[in-house]
């Protein structure tokens, strides 16, 4: 009785970045075999449906032994199983940690743990992300939180030397990692027109100014845990709109700096009064749990929502001003 064996023996592994993307966003072989087809890559090169299931089976054979490495990046460069050229490891470490905007979306600021996790089944219907992908993206979140969570020093660039990230993505996971320690709300729907980019921005800014790190760098904790005792002495802001000179000085200083570089000076000008009061009683606030979650939301019903319907109401009157002036 005769046996046919499919045999191939080489020194560098052979990975193909399609095949590698389709495995990462969770497609069975056989789906990842049709979309291959549907590519054109039987007659590319000129492979037959048995060849080309075999090909896609031996790859993602080969990256579900090389997953426990990517758990451990670092890991990657020193193990002999696989010949794999640094540039090529570099693509798999930042495909595997890379993720989809609408999944991060979904998840930032909850707690990353197995009652999240039991939500993803929810996650992936509404955003169209395989159940598998969004494991994954999670997985990958959780990792990330737990090396760093004990580390000293700077977020982004524990990240980046521990996870041999680029420096974006580094920085992405550390507004990942700042939202989940801080539990900030994200998820009510007056926030949901906000992107991730625009919360990581926010992040970014927090970490420089508002962390423990970025008031002492020899601080034992990381610099994702928001000063405590620079949020107390926010509450002293309120004098700001107490004390009539003190109001005038700080809207004469914040005017001087932001005159010539915004196209709603005269707005803002005009409204100064109020938008300080609202931004000084948001910050007078930040040292209670519930209020430092509820931050952003703060922000949009408190100031972003008044300023945006004063310029509404100060459009109309110029335009109705206008149209008077033209009849």
């Amino acid at each position: 009785m005769s046996v046919e064996l499919d045999v191939f023996v080489g020194n560098t592994t052979i990975m193909d970045k399609e095949v590698y993307q389709l495995w990462l966003n969770g497609y069975t072989v056989n789906d990842a075999v049709k979309v291959r087809i549907e590519g054109g890559v039987m007659e590319e090169c000129e492979a037959s449906a048995e060849v080309l299931l075999s090909d896609t089976m031996d790859q993602y054979r080969t990256f579900q032994m090389c997953e426990r490495l990517l758990h451990h990046p670092a890991k990657l460069a020193n193990q002999l199983l696989f010949q794999i050229p640094p540039d090529r490891q570099a693509m798999l470490i930042e495909r595997y940690y890379a993720f989809d905007d609408s999944f991060v979306r979904e998840v930032l600021g909850k707690k990353l743990s197995k009652g999240t996790k039991k939500d993803l089944d929810d996650v992936s219907t509404k955003t169209g992300i395989t159940l598998k992908s969004c494991r994954r993206q999670f997985d990958n979140f959780k990792r990330v939180f737990k090396v760093v969570e004990e580390l000293k020093g700077p977020l982004v660039e524990n990240i980046r030397q521990h996870f041999l990230l680029p420096d974006q993505l580094a920085r992405d996971y550390a507004a990942i990692v700042f939202f989940a320690n801080n539990r900030f709300e994200t998820g009510k729907k007056k926030l949901h027109y906000l992107t991730f980019q625009d919360f990581a921005f926010c992040a970014g800014q927090l970490i420089n100014n508002w962390t423990l790190g970025a008031v002492d760098n020899i601080m034992e904790d990381m610099d994702v845990d928001l000063d405590k005792e620079f949020l107390q002495e926010l509450k002293d802001l309120k004098i700001l709109i107490t004390d009539k000179d003190l109001l005038d000085q700080h809207k004469s200083l914040v005017c001087t700096a932001l005159r010539g570089k915004t196209n709603v000076f005269n707005e803002m000008e005009a409204n100064f009064k109020n938008l300080s009061r609202g931004l000084v009683n948001i910050a007078a606030k930040l040292i209670n749990a519930k209020d430092v979650r509820d931050f952003f939301i703060d922000l949009v019903e408190k100031f972003i929502e008044p300023f945006s319907l004063c310029l509404l109401y100060m459009g109309v009157i110029k335009s109705c001003i206008l149209r008077m002036y033209h009849d």
